[in-house]
């Protein structure tokens, strides 16, 4: 497959690390794997002791792992969203940075689920979600939901690929054979001529156009498990587009990281430029904005309407003694920070939008604690003579191994990804897409070698 002469030369600056595994990669493949050896083995324990290893009881049905079910597929939801928006609307400093949204949506996708098994418990009748739907249930909404948002994201990343496997096919690189004749196969016999570049173009249109609205459609289905309850801080019309904001807000964050973190491992920095930083920065300083809106509208309609039972959740989420403190650092770091950091231009930088982004994503894991945590803390009916345990949620160790184990599995599927396919995507990348005239003052800059 015939490529351009910049096309030739991002895929030369990069193959090396298609070839080369390299130490770091490894150590950290490994350092991975331990964390996900932990949380086996914490699997094990709950499987064979039963739900009372977690700090889950009656009460607090919900804790961390439908925590990080609600943020890891919220980032699939905004990975393909950016991903289709780029791609519909030919913004052109977007393409080296579409991968990684792509690549965002698969691996979130993947990894969140499983949270939502480890909080079910029984894997034994698991199939019965199959065989016994019940529409009625919100866990069939979810089967239903993701499995096909599922089947699209990989359909959605495999046509923005399908180029690409064609250039790694025709390419002389000191792989295996195994690896070789993958490429040969996943490239469908793509030769680049007029009938297939048009038959790609339509199809890679047609699913951004069903992604997009997928996404957000799924991501609303997900709000609504919450939304049509009638506890205290769920029952609400704005979660609809309160989570897709928040997926949103949190992927663009999480993007951001990435962006940064390749950039320094495989020194990127003639595609990932400062440019893509700021543009970046400038969506997040929005997106932060709307979700400061919603969330003020989600605390002062619950504190003025002064109904009991939202008040008692209130004063928990304000109360320093309860969440209060949690609920600062949710604010302030998730929202305040970040939209200060990208509007002062003497810390609207790479590194600073990388740091705030770090920290605004952790800050939006805890909202989403304490979105789930207090409300199930705030019985209905008094509870005398209860042990607090079973009132008061408190997550065990286990269930803090099985979420780094699940952290762990999202970066080595980033790691392995990386060593499969380049980061930034070969095929259609034109000159005014990075910053040539950097690299050609620098002709001795190479790739990282042992990266």
């Amino acid at each position: 497959m015939e490529l351009n002469t910049y096309q030739q030369e991002a895929f030369n600056y990069q193959k090396s690390n298609i070839e080369k595994f390299g130490k770091k990669n490894l150590f950290w493949v490994i350092f991975f794997l331990l964390w996900i050896s932990v949380g086996g083995y914490s699997l094990y324990l709950q499987i064979s002791r039963g739900h009372g290893v977690t700090g889950m009881r009656d009460n607090v049905v919900w804790g961390l792992f439908i925590v990080n079910f609600i943020f890891f597929i919220g980032l699939s939801y905004a990975g393909a969203i950016i991903s289709g928006l780029l791609h519909l609307f030919k913004v052109s400093w977007g393409k080296p940075i579409v991968r990684l949204a792509q690549m965002m949506t698969i691996i979130s996708v993947v990894v969140g689920p499983v949270f939502i098994l480890l909080c079910v418990g029984r894997f034994d009748r698991l199939h019965h979600l199959f065989i016994y739907p019940r529409l009625q249930s919100p866990m069939t909404w979810d089967v239903l939901a993701i499995l096909t948002y599922f089947v699209g994201s990989v359909l959605f990343l495999y046509m923005a690929l399908v180029k690409d496997f064609a250039v790694y096919r025709d390419a002389n690189m000191n792989i295996p054979k195994w690896k070789q004749k993958l490429y040969k196969i996943l490239a469908l016999g793509y030769r680049g001529a007029a009938s297939q570049k048009r038959h790609l173009i339509i199809s890679q249109n047609l699913l951004a156009i069903i992604m997009v609205p997928l996404s957000i459609i799924v991501s609303s289905i997900l709000s609504w498990i919450f939304g049509m309850t009638l506890r205290p801080g769920w029952h609400s019309t704005i979660f609809g587009p309160y989570f897709v904001l928040g997926a949103l807000y949190s992927g663009c964050g999480v993007l951001i990281v990435a962006m940064w973190v390749y950039r320094k491992m495989y020194k990127l920095e003639n595609y990932f430029t400062d440019k893509h930083f700021v543009y970046l920065g400038y969506i997040m300083m929005v997106l932060a904005a709307g979700y400061g809106y919603f969330t003020f509208s989600e605390y002062f309609t619950n504190w003025f309407g002064s109904a009991k039972w939202d008040n008692e959740v209130i004063n928990k989420l304000f109360n320093p003694e309860a969440y209060g403190w949690w609920t600062l650092f949710a604010n302030v770091v998730g929202i305040f920070i970040p939209i200060l950091i990208v509007a002062l231009p003497m810390t609207r930088k790479p590194n600073w939008i990388a740091l705030v982004s770090f920290f605004m994503v952790i800050a939006l894991w805890v909202k989403r604690y304490l979105i789930i945590v207090p409300t199930l803390e705030t019985p209905a009916l008094p509870m005398q003579d209860t042990r607090m345990e079973y009132v008061k949620y408190s997550a065990t160790w286990p269930e803090w191994a099985l979420t780094f184990a699940g952290i762990a599995t999202f970066l080595l599927f980033f790691t392995l990804m990386s060593k499969f396919v380049t980061v930034v995507p070969v095929s259609g990348l034109e000159e005014s897409e990075f910053n040539h005239h950097h690299h050609s003052n620098n002709p001795a800059v190479e790739p990282a070698k042992n990266a």
